[in-house]
């Protein structure tokens, strides 16, 4: 497993849990706006949701390590 690996493997499951904007998990996975005037100047773009999704993905790693299940992934955070 590589780094890369790990942000695949994230992307993926963020995407298809239907949770998150797909722009949004592309910046909180370093992917870098194209245009870079606006990468200069737009730094906070989805800022909100990637730190509810950063708490979302922290909470879904908990709940797997303490024995969840893997396919529970679109079903409510209780």
């Amino acid at each position: 497993m590589t780094a890369h690996g790990f942000r695949s493997t994230a992307s993926t499951l963020l995407n298809e849990c239907g949770k998150w904007n797909p722009d949004a998990i592309e910046r909180a996975l370093s992917h870098a706006e194209k245009n870079q005037i606006r990468a200069a100047y737009h730094r906070s773009i989805y800022w909100t949701e990637r730190v509810e999704m950063a708490q979302w993905w922290s909470d879904y790693l908990d709940r797997l390590r303490s024995g969840g299940e893997i396919g529970s992934m679109n079903r409510p955070m209780l």
